[in-house]
């Protein structure tokens, strides 16, 4: 970390009289207010977060009770090197102890129960398959190496499945990776090429899921939680049933200024002025924008609706005002390639499918991260959380999360397309592939509920792009306009990951302000001798590196691309 960001920015003239105006709940609106405040010196009454549904955390949700079941759409996952999120949670305090911050709290949770799997992948209807490698030929990590060395630009908008051969889709290291990040075959390649350098100090323990961190409780209550209740004691406005419809803009050559902001406030239409002071940042586009929920009897429906597309449809209505703005139908335009389904199941008094789990796998609770199955034709994953996942689950409640990747196959025991099962069917299909599927009955006794969720663009950040698809977070020329989250170009930074929208709204928020205060940098994996060296003795096998050579040729990049 710099010097600059230790530094505290001095209190600029006329910060008490600016407003900002945060468009989305999500942690990239949450973050910018922390930012906003601490750094800015602007006061928190001066800041509204506008958002359109009764919930904040965005993507970071987690809901229910033990009576109706629980529900979290997904986890992001965290790794030690996520500088701008461990910034923002080091100076939030803890819930329960105000002398301690959530990132204490956080800190010392990894360290007593670090992450380890000695289980990542099963086949056969709950058979342990082989994790002991990544199971790379030496062509395939050859592969990895010429993605390495290839620019975006000249990657363009090429696919993984363009870029890679039909074989390297089918080893260990693939299963591993789509699993923990979420990619589909037909996704971008650059943003795998983004995750290998950003995380490439993880690779030497990505099949056990060494460094990935994980939080006490569901992500809404770890971290959502604690940051809205101190942005609340800050005075921030928190506009609930505030959907933005249109920004008005004034442009004149270069320069772009928000002049109004355009609301429909519980269904009425509202009209709020702003100057060139005030800021406006947008959460451009959102992963769960038209989720669906169903439950043990009924299937997560589909939203496919193009006008109603809440954030998305504000994002298209800015874009037709500036070339400078994104182009949203690059990522949102074709929900079959960005949907997937995820089904949260709540279980009381179980005595059978957690017991199983740990002889299964040997990994406690919330202490071995995902499994994948191999062979499901869905492409599930489950994982065991952290028990309590809830603040308000009772001991005798236990919660279980999974998700699958192909929505549209059909299931290997329930013969029906995944996207058309309805919670039972989806816990009994899981149920077979952990060698449960004797126990069905038994464990549908003890089944409060199973909750799925349909998400049209939870994916969407992974589509192919090219430069100028997501809007710079802040524009060419925006005098008080800036783009928060996911779908806001961050350079070498990965989306689908907290990190990103964290680091997205500090940006925004020393850019429009000006202050003398520096972002963190990305963590420079790719730059530390140490990690190529051993990402590359991972990449081979474990093999003897090419010793002939000389040390300064390998490090210097001469022999792989020799080789390439």
């Amino acid at each position: 970390m710099g010097i600059y960001q230790r530094i505290h920015p001095q209190v600029q003239e006329g910060i008490a009289s600016r407003k900002a105006y945060l468009v989305g709940g999500g942690i990239g609106s949450l973050s910018a207010a922390a930012f906003l405040i601490r750094d800015g010196h602007m006061p928190g009454r001066n800041i509204h977060i506008l958002e359109q549904s009764a919930v904040y955390g965005g993507s970071m949700d987690g809901a229910g009770n033990a009576k109706d079941g629980y529900s979290a759409r997904g986890g992001r996952e965290i790794e030690e090197h996520f500088e701008c999120f461990m910034e923002l949670f080091g100076f939030i305090p803890s819930l329960t102890n105000p002398d301690r911050t959530v990132l204490d709290e956080f800190r010392e949770l990894n360290l007593a129960e670090p992450i380890e799997s000695h289980c990542r992948l099963v086949e056969k209807q709950g058979t342990p398959a082989d994790f002991s490698s990544l199971g790379l030929s030496t062509a395939h990590a050859l592969q990895l190496g010429k993605l390495t060395l290839a620019t975006e630009e000249r990657l363009g908008a090429v696919t993984i499945e363009q870029f890679f051969d039909p074989s390297f889709l089918e080893t260990n290291f693939w299963y591993f990776w789509r699993s923990m990040f979420a990619f589909e075959n037909w996704h971008s390649v650059v943003e795998v090429k983004r995750y290998m350098e950003r995380f490439m100090h993880l690779i030497s323990g990505m099949n056990q899921l060494k460094g990935i961190l994980h939080t006490e409780y569901n992500q809404f209550d770890s971290l959502i939680l604690p940051l809205m209740k101190w942005l609340e004691r800050e005075g921030v406005h928190f506009d609930k049933g505030h959907q933005v419809t249109d920004l008005e803009l004034s442009i004149n050559g270069e320069e772009k200024v928000v002049t109004a902001i355009q609301v429909q406030v519980n269904g009425s239409p509202k009209t709020i002025p702003v100057t060139r002071g005030d800021l406006i940042m947008v959460t451009n586009g959102s992963m769960t924008e038209n989720s669906t929920v169903g439950d043990l009897n009924h299937p997560a429906v589909l939203n496919r609706s193009v006008t109603e597309r809440g954030c998305w449809s504000l994002w298209g209505k800015l874009a037709a005002k500036s070339p400078d703005f994104g182009r949203p139908e690059v990522f949102c335009g074709d929900i079959d390639k960005s949907k997937w389904l995820s089904f949260t199941m709540t279980f009381t008094d179980d005595e059978i499918v957690f017991p199983y789990l740990l002889e299964l796998t040997g990994d406690a609770p919330g202490m071995g991260g995902v499994v994948t199955i191999k062979d499901s034709s869905w492409m599930m994953s489950w994982t065991a959380p952290k028990q309590p996942h809830f603040i308000n689950q009772p001991d005798n409640v236990k919660v279980l999360w999974a998700y699958g990747l192909f929505p549209d196959a059909e299931g290997d025991y329930i013969k029906k397309k995944m996207s058309d099962c309805t919670g039972r069917e989806l816990l009994e299909e899981l149920c077979y592939h952990m060698g449960l599927a004797d126990r069905i009955p038994e464990i549908l006794e003890h089944t409060t509920n199973v909750i799925p969720c349909m998400m049209p663009y939870i994916t969407a950040q992974f589509m192919p792009r090219v430069l100028g698809d997501r809007p710079q977070v802040v524009p060419q020329g925006s005098v008080n306009l800036a783009f928060l989250g996911q779908f806001a170009e961050v350079p070498d930074d990965c989306v689908f990951t907290v990190e990103y929208s964290v680091r997205s709204a500090m940006m925004a928020v020393y850019n429009l302000l000006a202050l003398d205060k520096e972002v963190i940098p990305v963590h420079p994996s790719k730059y530390d001798v140490r990690v190529l060296l051993t990402a590359l003795r991972t990449c081979l096998g474990n093999k003897p590196l090419p010793l002939d050579k000389t040390l300064g040729e390998l490090l210097a990049g001469t022999v792989l691309s020799k080789l390439i």
